[in-house]
C-alpha cells in the first residue's frame, strides 16, 4: 500500500487518504520501552529485505520478458508481407494442407507499431488488420528470388475450396477409397490423398477412372 505507482507517482495509501504514513528511519522516534524498540527495528529489517526481493523478483520478470518477447519486424506501407494461417477459420480439407503462411501480400497502412492493414483479396474473406506476430517479411535477394504467389483459398471459412489440378492415383482406404492430388498452384510437396467426399466436382473422379476403370468399370466411391 506504500509503493509508489509509476502511472499515478502516489501510492494506494496516499491516494485514498491524501497523504504517505510515517514508516520507520527517521519518521519513528526513539522510545524508552526496549521491548518496543525491538519490535520496530525487527519489523524495519522485514520491510527492507521484503523490498529488495520484490525489486529483485521485478527485475528478474523484466529480464525473462525481455528475453522472451523479442522486438518484432518492423513494417512500412507498401512493404510485402506474408499472413501467417495459424489463426485463420480454415475448416474445409486437411488442416495440414494449408499453406503456414499466405500471400505474400502489400502493406496498406501502418496503424501503430505492432498493428498493420494489409491489402488482401476479395477471396479471403477476413478483416485485414493484423499484429505484427502474425507476418513475416518477404526477403528478395540474388539469393532469395521473389516468391511465387501462393494463391489463396476460395474463401476462409467453411465454404473454402481447392482447385484440384488433376487426380494422380488412388488406394484402397478402409471400404472406399482415397486418391492423390495435385493441388492447382502448389508444388509436389503438397499433394495429399483425399477420400471421394472431398470433391465437390464428380466428373473429377469420373475422368480419372475413364484413364484407369475400376475393378467393376463403374467409377467407385
Amino acid at each position: 500500500n506504500l509503493q509508489t505507482s509509476s502511472a499515478t507517482s502516489l501510492s494506494p495509501f496516499e491516494t485514498c487518504y491524501g497523504y504517505q504514513p510515517p514508516l520507520f528511519d527517521h519518521q519513528v522516534p526513539e522510545v524508552e520501552v526496549p521491548a518496543a524498540q525491538t519490535l520496530v527495528h525487527r519489523c524495519q529489517l522485514a520491510w527492507i529485505r521484503a523490498r529488495a526481493a520484490i525489486t529483485r523478483a521485478n527485475t528478474e520478470y523484466a529480464r525473462q520478458h525481455r528475453r522472451r518477447h523479442r522486438p518484432g519486424p518492423v513494417f512500412r506501407s507498401g512493404d510485402q508481407v506474408w499472413l501467417s494461417s495459424a489463426n485463420l477459420r480454415m475448416s474445409a480439407g486437411s488442416r495440414k494442407l494449408t499453406p503456414r503462411f499466405l500471400g505474400p501480400f502489400p502493406v496498406l497502412r501502418v496503424i501503430n507499431s505492432v498493428t498493420y492493414r494489409l491489402r488482401l483479396p476479395a477471396t479471403l474473406r477476413i478483416h485485414p488488420v493484423f499484429h505484427v506476430s502474425q507476418l513475416k517479411p518477404v526477403i528478395s535477394s540474388p539469393l532469395h528470388p521473389p516468391p511465387v504467389r501462393v494463391p489463396p483459398p476460395r474463401g476462409v471459412e467453411a465454404d473454402r475450396t481447392y482447385t484440384v489440378r488433376r487426380i494422380l492415383d488412388a488406394r484402397r482406404w478402409g471400404r472406399g477409397w482415397q486418391y492423390l492430388v495435385d493441388w492447382e498452384g502448389y508444388g509436389p510437396e503438397e499433394r495429399s490423398w483425399e477420400p471421394a467426399r472431398s470433391f465437390l466436382d464428380p466428373s473429377l473422379l469420373a475422368d480419372f477412372w475413364s484413364r484407369r476403370p475400376g475393378p467393376s468399370g463403374a467409377v467407385p466411391r
